[in-house]
């Protein structure tokens, strides 16, 4: 499976109370997991900055993680930016392949 980092950033109205939050959290999850079983969350982060979550996560292509952001993008609550990230011994063998 490919990985990939979705950036997440909520809207001013979710943040308002820490339950409502949690409640969209848990809404957002239960979509996800339906419709994107095969997704695997490798992990999360709070963050400081223009986002405010960090998420890293394996799915077997680009439109199955399309999907995770659109669900998340369709609670009307965030804006979302997803990279693919290439684990680093991987690319190493890149490198060393074009060393030779």
């Amino acid at each position: 499976m490919a990985m990939y980092v979705l950036l997440t950033k909520v809207s001013p109205e979710s943040m308002r109370t820490p339950a409502n939050l949690g409640k969209l959290e848990q809404q957002v999850k239960n979509a996800i997991k339906k419709h994107c079983p095969q997704v695997q969350w490798l992990c999360n982060f709070a963050v400081l900055g223009p986002y405010d979550y960090l998420d890293i996560l394996e799915a077997p292509d680009d439109l199955t993680v399309s999907k995770v952001a659109t669900i998340i993008r369709s609670f009307g609550h965030a804006t979302t930016e997803t990279w693919s990230a290439i684990p680093w011994d991987h690319y190493k063998t890149v490198l060393n392949e074009l060393s030779r």
